[in-house]
């Protein structure tokens, strides 16, 4: 080779409206030796995503060429094999980040990838140990470029330190006025669960939880935006992967007044079914079905894959300075929400339900996590997939937000 970093001039392009997922059989003798089992591509708005998934724990180098921008992946120990050769092939013409791919074998011993950038990236490489369904993965996150103050912030973000300067913030200001001002519109951020690679729970006839409650959350937000006195946003809105508490700091740093966290899970028992409202619990699960599910949700980080270095969580201390009173505010407004979903599913359970739900433990907003139906009940995942249905569920929603906050036509007083 004249150019260590020159592998392959062949390179063609797809476009596909959803993420490109190659998974091809490797025959058993094959898969004795360390070898790629799939490649996963997510391009987003926000950043796009490679997953390569490995028998083995992979080993890897990396680093970053200009002129034009290139980063380069070397895989050791790794030969070429079906799913590599076909990577290129698989980039998207409106991936943001990635122009092109090249791959080859650069020695006896290792593959050499190089990714030609679009333009100026944040590139993030980390592994993922065995989870579920999934192997070893080593995961390439290309972020868009930001100076070193916006990292710093973000960074804060993800750690927690954000959150707890924001309370700190808060409580100073909940001292001097505890009312929702009237000109301030009531902010709500809408979660639509799992996405990405983390698909949720899937239902005999392959419905997706990720897709539906992506449908089901875009619904509510359409409903609000035609409320003069709300204004709400989406932790996501396309099928993007989005870690459990950067869920939580969004939510915080547009200083919400409500978090929905929308799903359609699965029990190992099919006959369970009915809808279920669910709010944060720091003493234990109230009920055996709340312990499992929250087991599973929170589950999401691990699946989807996040890197676990200096993702550090919110202090306790700091919690219990107001979690109880927001606690017992996620309860009243999901028993509105659930008097509302009785209307139109019957429920598992006729009561709010509690749990150690990762993805609710904003200890200043009030939160539930909304389970519109059984992914695993056959009948209910026929309803799932029924348009009417999932309007139905965001309109319960929006009435349970609009019964918590109005009763009587005055804004309720925040604690």
């Amino acid at each position: 080779m004249k150019n260590k970093d020159y592998i392959s001039s062949k390179s063609r392009f797809l476009t596909k409206a959803t993420a490109i997922v190659l998974l091809i059989i490797i025959p058993f003798d094959f898969a004795k030796s360390n070898n790629i089992l799939a490649i996963r591509i997510w391009p987003t708005q926000n950043y796009t995503r490679i997953t390569f998934e490995s028998n083995t724990e992979l080993k890897y180098n990396q680093f970053s060429l200009n002129n034009p921008r290139r980063i380069i992946l070397d895989l050791k120990e790794i030969k070429l094999n079906n799913i590599l050769n076909q990577i290129a092939t698989y980039i998207q013409n409106q991936d943001k980040y990635i122009k092109l791919i090249r791959i080859g074998q650069f020695d006896s011993k290792s593959v050499r990838i190089v990714f030609e950038l679009k333009t100026k990236t944040n590139p993030h490489f980390f592994k993922i140990i065995p989870i579920n369904k999934f192997n070893h993965r080593l995961v390439l996150n290309f972020y868009p470029y930001r100076n070193n103050n916006i990292e710093n912030k973000k960074s804060l973000i993800l750690s927690g330190k954000y959150k707890k300067n924001f309370l700190e913030k808060k409580i100073i200001t909940n001292k001097k006025n505890t009312k929702i001002k009237p000109e301030k519109p009531i902010i709500i951020m809408i979660d639509p669960g799992h996405g990405g690679e983390d698909t949720g729970a899937i239902g005999k006839y392959k419905t997706l939880e990720k897709n539906i409650v992506l449908k089901i959350a875009n619904h509510l937000n359409y409903l609000i935006s035609k409320e003069p006195k709300m204004q709400s946003y989406m932790t996501r809105n396309n099928d993007i992967f989005i870690p459990l508490k950067t869920r939580i700091a969004n939510a915080q740093k547009i200083q919400a007044d409500l978090f929905i966290s929308i799903h359609a899970d699965a029990f190992i028992n099919r006959s369970a079914s009915g809808s279920s409202v669910f709010a944060l619990s720091t003493k234990g699960a109230t009920s055996n079905t709340a312990r499992y599910l929250a087991r599973i949700q929170n589950k999401s980080d691990l699946i989807g894959g996040i890197n676990k270095s200096g993702d550090l969580y919110l202090d306790h201390t700091m919690i219990d300075l107001i979690q109880t009173a927001t606690i017992n505010d996620s309860l009243k407004f999901g028993n509105e929400v659930l008097k509302r979903i009785s209307k139109i599913n019957k429920l598992h359970k006729n009561k709010v339900d509690q749990a150690g739900f990762a993805v609710l433990r904003s200890p200043e907003i009030p939160s539930i996590l909304v389970e519109t139906a059984f992914i695993s009940n056959l009948e209910e995942e026929r309803k799932l997939n029924i348009k009417k249905f999932q309007q139905k569920i965001a309109e319960s929603v929006l009435n349970g937000i609009k019964d918590y906050f109005f009763k009587g036509g005055k804004l309720r007083i925040k604690n």
